[in-house]
């Protein structure tokens, strides 16, 4: 219980302090933000400080801060240490210098931010790898929320697909209509779904919590985990919202093009990303719980666990409520993601997005992928696994990525001691990714790396370290010079 309530204090505490400093270097100005600047209609336009706060909560909390940590508190407690501190010094660091970036640069997406700050040759590679990525989000963020919906309204009968239908007419519906005409209205009600669904896990667990310390104390089952999966790096990529995720720097431009002020860029991405931390804390704790109250769970895949879960502490009827808390995370990431996705082409490409036939030309060969993608995620649980293990470690490519050009950014501004905000989590995580496309087996549920077989763990690191090392070198190399 310590460790819960000590992280949830220290979120709020990294928020004004550590938030604080992180906000004196990228300094938010007066100047006027791509919403007031180059208003187009469609993407960029003006919305409420308190609408885009909640769409940027909304964007970036997916189903990785409830079934990612329900997956990685198997780590044990530990994690329960690990993800506010990493939040605070990584993943809000992270989404902050992605939503800044993305404000200076005229509401500008990952693809252009990239190709500006590390180069073209990177960033052609890079721009096909995150909407690759992208449209394995959206596969994700409907499978998952249809599943969820299947299993705990229509358990008796099967209406798995009539509701992967009506979340994917909705993706296309969200992605196609200007950003306030259906996501501007119909989240402030996911938002209060969250709200809700998170209090009430977090009251319940809290009173049981109290009632019975042991239950948030390290399972004896979670040995078989621990041996298969080391904490370096397979709890950065298992834990991925929680912590740091690269998928939030396709969302944070989202926002910037809808924000009136630069001054709201603390609350808006570095708040946000500490509200997300605590979604995480939550639910690790809640699955911590409900692994000791009934060890069968651990067998069972995340989203039956988070039904076990809500149906302990809250009931049938609350429960299904907070469940329903947990389908709007999904379909509120998964619909901006396919957003991000028809952005992200249409700036590779110069295609116009004001137009709405240009729009729907745009989305045509995207929804065929994902139509592919969702057919086969679902011809066996082993290709869903599959599906959600590439889009794990592939997510964090993207955060190291974003980390390093948002080093480069400050390198090219002359804030060379101030760099290391981002540097050093971007060598962090540069290191966790190539460690463990290098380390994994392609067993045991895990995905097929470079390596058939995979090299050992302190092979993997060390070459990890030095590609990490790299990397770091160059782009401090390359941008001091252009500072």
């Amino acid at each position: 219980m310590a460790l819960f309530i000590g992280g949830m204090l220290f979120l709020l505490a990294g928020y004004f302090g550590w938030g604080r400093i992180v906000e004196k270097i990228f300094a938010p100005d007066d100047r006027k933000p791509p919403a007031l600047a180059n208003p187009d209609g469609v993407d960029v336009l003006p919305l409420p400080q308190w609408k885009n706060m909640l769409i940027q909560l909304l964007n970036i909390a997916g189903v990785g801060p409830v079934i990612g940590v329900i997956l990685g508190i198997k780590f044990g407690k530990i994690a329960l240490l690990i993800i506010p501190v990493g939040c605070v010094f990584m993943g809000a660091v992270h989404d902050f210098a992605a939503g800044m970036m993305s404000l200076r640069m005229n509401g500008a997406n990952l693809p252009k931010i990239v190709r500006e700050l590390l180069g073209r040759k990177y960033a052609t590679v890079f721009s096909w790898f995150m909407i690759v990525l992208l449209l394995l989000v959206v596969a994700v963020f409907i499978n998952v929320p249809a599943t969820l919906i299947d299993k705990t309204v229509f358990p008796e009968t099967s209406f798995f697909w009539p509701v992967v239908a009506a979340i994917f007419i909705y993706y296309v519906a969200a992605t196609l209509f200007p950003v306030d005409k259906i996501i501007g209205r119909v989240y402030p009600l996911f938002g209060a779904l969250l709200v809700a669904g998170s209090l009430a896990i977090s009251i319940a667990l809290l009173v049981a919590g109290f009632k019975t310390p042991e239950i948030l104390d390290d399972c004896a089952h979670f040995a078989d985990f621990k041996a298969a999966n080391p904490l370096f790096p397979c709890l950065f990529v298992t834990i991925a919202c929680g912590i740091i995720s690269g998928f939030h720097a396709t969302q944070s431009p989202i926002v910037a093009r809808t924000m009136t002020s630069e001054r709201q860029a603390k609350s808006t991405f570095f708040g946000m990303m500490v509200a997300e931390g605590a979604i995480a804390m939550i639910w690790a704790a809640a699955a911590l719980a409900i692994y000791n109250i009934a060890p069968s769970n651990i067998s069972l895949p995340g989203p039956a666990v988070l039904g076990n879960i809500t149906t302990h502490f809250l009931g049938k009827w609350m429960g299904g409520v907070t469940v329903f808390a947990i389908v709007a995370l999904a379909v509120t990431s998964g619909d901006t993601a396919l957003r991000s996705s028809r952005l992200g082409i249409g700036e590779m490409f110069a295609i116009d997005q004001v137009k709405v036939s240009t729009r729907v030309l745009t989305c045509l060969p995207l929804v065929v992928i994902v139509a592919i993608l969702l057919w086969w995620s679902n011809t066996s649980a082993k290709s869903f696994n599959n599906l959600w293990n590439y889009f794990a470690w592939g997510n964090q490519m993207l955060s190291a990525t974003t980390l390093l050009a948002g080093t480069a950014w400050l390198l090219r501004k002359g804030r060379r001691a101030a760099a290391l905000v981002t540097l050093v989590p971007g060598f962090f995580m540069t290191a966790v990714v190539v460690t463990f496309i290098l380390w994994t087996p392609g067993t045991g549920g895990q995905p097929w790396g470079l390596v058939p077989g995979g090299l050992p763990l302190w092979a993997a690191s060390s070459i990890g370290a030095l590609a990490a090392a790299a990397a770091s070198v160059f782009v401090v190399r390359a941008n001091m010079k252009k500072a």
